[in-house]
């Protein structure tokens, strides 16, 4: 294994780590740093997609069983988004636009990371049903196509409308990565399989490894607004370098 290798791991590893420490699942992070180092589009989507499932999976636990879980919030994004997901694990992109619409992505991501919703004392409103539908579809088809799991976009909106409060966000939102990032492994698998270099096996079984660490030992531990300037810088980085590369 040469160094080039080495550090993708390395990388991976701790961003992981530092994501999961202040709640987030970490896809857009992981496909940025793969795209830096040059990684293949395919390969990317399936390294991100099982990395998020086991993070997003472990995070949904801690919030379930804290209470703050609400299935009427979470099936009318769902019921569309999983079928989505799964034709969207099905599509290729070219190159250039899945970079492109992958630096988009990295752009929301920044603003979610820099910009909190404050929590307002105003009681939640209810989910037009058929505006969760359509929404959950959308998400989950771009999800499946560029290997996210589609929080970073249901997250802010569901705030934003004041559908849901912050904590009853993150629950929704941990089980919606999940499932999206399992169905697009599934439409992955029906295209053709999942097939990763070894440095690539390599580079997952580290994420999950520091994911599960980060979640582990909470955002209690570090100066979290620093971890996000700091992470929201290399994904500027990152986002700037794939829309103009």
């Amino acid at each position: 294994m040469d160094y080039h290798s080495i550090l993708l791991i390395f990388v991976l590893g701790v961003l992981a780590f530092l994501y999961s420490s202040i709640g987030y699942g970490g896809a857009i992070g992981y496909l940025a740093v793969m795209a830096l180092f040059g990684v293949a589009p395919v390969m990317m989507k399936t390294s991100a997609l099982i990395m998020n499932l086991a993070v997003a999976a472990a995070s949904f636990i801690g919030f379930y069983r804290g209470g703050y879980f609400k299935l009427k919030l979470f099936w009318p994004f769902a019921i569309t988004s999983i079928p989505m997901a799964y034709l969207g694990g099905m599509m290729t992109l070219s190159d250039s636009i899945y970079r492109k619409i992958l630096a988009v992505c990295l752009l929301i991501s920044i603003v979610r990371l820099l910009y909190q919703f404050r929590q307002a004392n105003q009681e939640t409103k209810e989910i037009p049903i058929g505006t969760a539908l359509v929404t959950g579809g959308l998400i989950g088809l771009l999800s499946g196509a560029i290997g996210l799991g589609g929080g970073i976009i249901l997250s802010p909106l569901m705030l934003l409308m004041r559908w849901a409060t912050f904590k009853e966000t993150a629950a929704v939102s941990a089980l919606f990565i999940s499932v999206n990032s399992l169905s697009g492994l599934f439409g992955q698998i029906n295209k053709g399989g999942i097939h990763l270099t070894h440095n690539l096996q390599y580079a997952v079984a580290a994420t999950i490894l520091g994911g599960l660490l980060g979640s582990y030992c909470g955002s209690q531990k570090f100066n979290v607004p620093t971890l996000k300037y700091l992470l929201a810088i290399v994904l500027t980085i990152a986002s700037f370098k794939l829309m103009f590369a």
